[in-house]
């Protein structure tokens, strides 16, 4: 029985691959990827290994997970290793989870190799910092897309797990798969008591050729140009131009957040 290596590829640029990725890519001899792995990553692997795509298009998917899940389990029982390639990082929101209960089950060994996940290559490229201790005391990550094969017919329905009530001035909201309808998402930022100038960032296609970066706010956000997927929205303080003057006037921590010297991941 060989080994299954659950390996993030980042978000497109090759160059930001871990040494690890990079050198398992190189070496590979089959690999199963996502769609969201760019074209640049793919042509790191040899092309005498097989290639499987295995990912989503449009929403609508090659293979159900029960079927790649059992796809690694047989590949690992013929082949010494077995590349699983996922775009960004495995483990925020690529369904590792349920690939690493087969695997498990199944008896069968794996790795995980993190990558670049897509809210932090956005926020490089947009030139900000999450967790800007100036204006943010934590950053909340979450998707529009469920947890479960039935977001496939409603892929921009809201997650239902995310409260944006409790999305205070001093949260970054990173929110991946915004979806085409961004009068929705500045409909519940407003609903939820954001003010109209709060500062939203779209970003495309993150750190490959295609990349755009679309500027805005929560009343502007309704009326936003459609970037292309893949896209995150970012959403706070952090990222305006005036981030100093922000917490000087408008950013007040409670009690708790004075007390801490760091910002807090949630």
């Amino acid at each position: 029985m060989g080994k299954v290596y659950l390996i993030g590829a980042g978000p497109g640029d090759p160059e930001l691959l871990t040494v690890k990725a990079a050198r398992l890519l190189e070496q590979a001899t089959i690999v199963l990827h996502d769609s969201l792995v760019s074209r640049e990553v793919l042509q790191i692997i040899p092309r005498s290994a097989e290639i499987i795509d295995v990912g989503k298009r449009c929403g609508q998917k090659l293979l159900t997970q029960d079927e790649i899940n059992a796809l690694l389990v047989s590949y690992a029982a013929s082949r010494e290793a077995v590349i699983r390639l996922k775009g960004g990082d495995p483990v925020v929101f690529g369904r590792a989870g349920e690939e690493i209960e087969a695997l498990r089950r199944a008896g069968v060994a794996f790795e995980i190799v993190p990558g670049i996940t897509a809210a932090l290559g956005a926020a490089a490229v947009a030139g900000i910092s999450l967790t800007d201790r100036r204006a943010a005391s934590q950053i909340v990550i979450t998707t529009y897309s469920r947890g479960s094969d039935s977001a496939l017919a409603d892929p921009f329905a809201v997650t239902p797990q995310l409260n944006w009530a409790a999305i205070s001035s001093s949260t970054t909201l990173v929110l991946y798969m915004p979806g085409a309808d961004y009068a929705e998402v500045s409909r519940r930022l407003r609903d939820a008591g954001q003010p109209d100038d709060l500062t939203c960032v779209i970003v495309s296609n993150a750190t490959n050729a295609q990349q755009q970066i679309c500027w805005t706010n929560v009343a502007g956000l309704a009326s936003a140009a459609k970037l292309a997927a893949p896209a995150l929205l970012i959403v706070g303080r952090v990222a305006t131009q005036q981030v100093e003057e922000i917490a000087a006037t408008r950013w007040r921590p409670e009690p708790s957040e004075r007390q801490s010297k760091h910002p807090t991941i949630s």
